[in-house]
């Protein structure tokens, strides 16, 4: 039995086609009501009873969640059809966006992965003296406080709070696993009148806390410290910004969620082999410091991790995955949008990508301004630098006319942008940034800037991130065989100069991706371009440096099948006639060796350079200058020989 859609055009103020609704989502749709939630609340009511009711509204939502808890019914899903379409200037017809919109809110939310953090509310503030007595003084009967004040500070201790001397040198962890450092440390010692006498400094003091509270109002203790879990800080200055700090500080004492963000696979991981540096795209755009290098692959610390998406977004291989939500469930909303809408009579949509602040200047905009036109359809996600340019072609092939990212205040920019060139290079003029404070500015971009064709013939994005952005770059340039790609590109392919590669196959041994190959039966460099990763390893391990890289999109089938980068023919042992080596390398070692170094001096030393495995020991055994022979072996000594020696003594 199909859900019950419930639907009202708020008072009046949207234009809102019941039925074509229904019949675009296959949701059941009687009709449409006007003031659902107060004097027709008693047709929510039944609905919400009935346990399958779908309604287009969540301003609200608070409201019918609460009716389902009276009538102990399952809480309704909510879908925002009113902001994001209802509410617009716009006199085309709205229907197919609601109607995606609406299957978009229908898919299931993925699961997500969580792990316990425990605060037990232990604080360290430091800073300007007054302000951080101050502070400690208003949480002392929440949190464990202690202070920490500059050499030659004078205090009055306090029954509330500790007060210590130091300089904090070094602070490492997050929320509930704060390591600190403290130099020049000095405790107050009890008893006495006046100022408290003090412990003699010492370096080094290592101590933990759950809380860092800074109002010091300079440099911050971690990159990107607004990201950093449990670590506050404040202007001294600012009055109103202490006091948000210090009621924050009063609010991380229990136990928390901390979401996993990502996943990392070690064995995808390109980023060193051998001790060759290779790939460290995730490292460079980390704003938080959570990435570091554990040897062959990278490691990713959850509690650091602040969840942007930015390295997944820009790893080539995939060793890291965005967890919350998944690469498939983004491409399974962009397909649900797409083709709802493309089902319900829509043509040439343009997707708008944003996040919360996005959100927010999308509401005001609906409730104040023009809105957003009636092909123009917002996607929320909660991370902006993880729709990289897999995800912005997924959604071209799939049916949107042109991709616009509207960027927040936090958005991590140092991701987004190769990431929106490098779709560019294979969709041109399909895709932008939208860097709007102003939401009125916003909607008149939109109204105002035409969309282009969508594409004739959509695709379904499935699969990884790069089979989805070779699918869909195949899908965009159907007549085209290679496109030029910007260097720092996750594809392309590798020159070799042939002229100065010895077939030493030291990059087939170490390529991450199998992309290098070789043939156990000839001399042969081997090359797959759809496996390749430009991550560059190859060229830092080459010792002839004959190995470059070409970043590029082969769009033929030739790319998923191996070619052959180098060959020669092999060498064939002068004494047996078995192939080995290969022959260029064994005739230039007998042009600089034989009879030019003492080893090689004798022909029939220089001979043995000529020779495979097998015919070379051979040789070497029997020659008179063996470096292994040795003196014959005594004969055996046997009972006769211990009975005749007796006979004798």
């Amino acid at each position: 039995m199909p859900k019950t859609l419930l639907v009202c055009d708020c008072l009046g103020s949207q234009e809102i086609d019941a039925d074509h609704l229904g019949k675009a989502t296959g949701l059941a749709c009687s009709g449409c009501f006007t003031s659902l939630c107060t004097t027709q609340i008693d047709a929510a009511a039944k609905a919400v009873s009935s346990g399958d009711a779908v309604i287009a509204c969540r301003q609200e939502a608070g409201r019918f969640t609460d009716l389902a808890e009276e009538l102990a019914a399952d809480v309704p899903l909510f879908v925002d059809i009113r902001d994001r379409a209802g509410w617009t200037s716009d006199t085309a017809a709205t229907s197919p966006k609601m109607a995606a919109l609406i299957a978009d809110g229908l898919l299931a939310e993925p699961s997500f992965g969580f792990v316990d953090v425990v605060s037990e509310g232990t604080c360290l503030i430091f800073g300007d003296p007054d302000t951080v007595l101050a502070a400690a003084e208003r949480l002392a009967g929440v949190l464990a406080i202690t202070v920490l004040l500059a050499p030659g500070a004078e205090f009055v201790p306090s029954p509330d709070h500790d007060i210590v001397i130091g300089l904090l040198a070094q602070a490492s962890g997050t929320i509930g696993k704060f390591d600190v450092r403290i130099d020049a440390f000095q405790q107050s010692l009890l008893g006495g009148r006046g100022i408290p006498a003090l412990s003699p400094p010492r370096d080094g003091a290592l101590s933990t806390c759950d809380i860092i509270l800074d109002l010091t109002g300079g440099t911050a203790l971690f990159p990107a410290p607004e990201k950093r879990d449990g670590y506050l800080r404040a202007d001294p200055r600012s009055s109103p910004a202490v006091a948000e700090a210090v009621f924050a500080a009063s609010q991380l004492v229990g136990t928390f969620e901390k979401p996993l963000y990502v996943r990392v696979e070690p064995t995808l991981c390109a980023h060193s082999r051998a001790g060759k540096p290779a790939c460290s795209n995730c490292l460079n755009v980390c704003p938080t410091g959570a990435i570091v290098s554990a040897g062959e692959h990278v490691a990713v610390d959850p509690m650091i991790c602040a969840g942007c998406g930015g390295c997944a977004a820009v790893c080539p291989s995939g060793a890291i995955s965005y967890e919350m939500p998944t690469a498939d469930h983004i491409f399974r909303r962009i397909n649900t949008l797409a083709t709802s809408y493309r089902a319900a009579g829509g043509t040439d949509a343009r997707l708008l990508v944003h996040d919360d602040h996005g959100a927010e200047m999308i509401r005001l905009a609906a409730r104040f301004g023009r809105g957003l036109p009636a092909h123009v359809i917002p996607m929320e996600i909660g991370a902006l630098a993880g729709f990289g340019h897999a995800e912005i072609l997924a959604a071209l092939a799939a049916g949107f006319a042109h991709v616009d990212i509207l960027l927040g205040p936090k958005t991590e920019r140092d991701a987004l942008d190769p990431q929106l060139e490098l779709a560019l290079a294979i969709a041109p003029q399909q895709a932008s940034f939208l860097d709007f404070a102003d939401p009125d500015a916003l909607s008149d971009h939109l109204f105002e800037t035409e969309t282009p064709t969508a594409i004739d013939v959509p695709v379904l994005p499935l699969g990884t991130r790069r089979q989805v952005a070779r699918l869909a770059a195949k899908a965009l340039n159907p007549v085209s065989e290679t496109l030029p790609l910007p260097n720092g590109a996750p594809y392309g392919a590798v020159v070799v100069d042939t002229d100065a590669c010895t077939l030493c196959l030291a990059c087939v041994s170490l390529c991450p991706s199998g992309a290098l190959g070789d043939n156990p039966d000839l001399p042969q460099l081997r090359f797959q371009e759809d496996a390749c990763l430009q991550c560059g390893l190859c060229a830092n391990v080459c010792p002839e440096n004959a190995i470059t890289l070409a970043p590029q999109f082969d769009l033929t089938d030739a790319a998923y099948t191996q070619k052959i980068l180098n060959q020669e023919d092999p060498f064939a042992c002068i004494e047996c006639g078995t192939l080995f080596g290969v022959k260029s390398t064994v005739e230039k070692i007998m042009e600089k060796l034989a009879g030019n170094h003492a080893m090689f001096a004798n022909p029939s030393a220089a001979r043995m350079i000529q020779m495979c495995d097998g015919c070379r020991i051979n040789a070497q055994f029997q020659s008179t200058d063996n470096p292994f022979a040795s003196k014959e072996r005594p004969r055996p000594r046997t009972t006769e020989d211990y009975l005749s020696k007796r006979r004798d003594h």
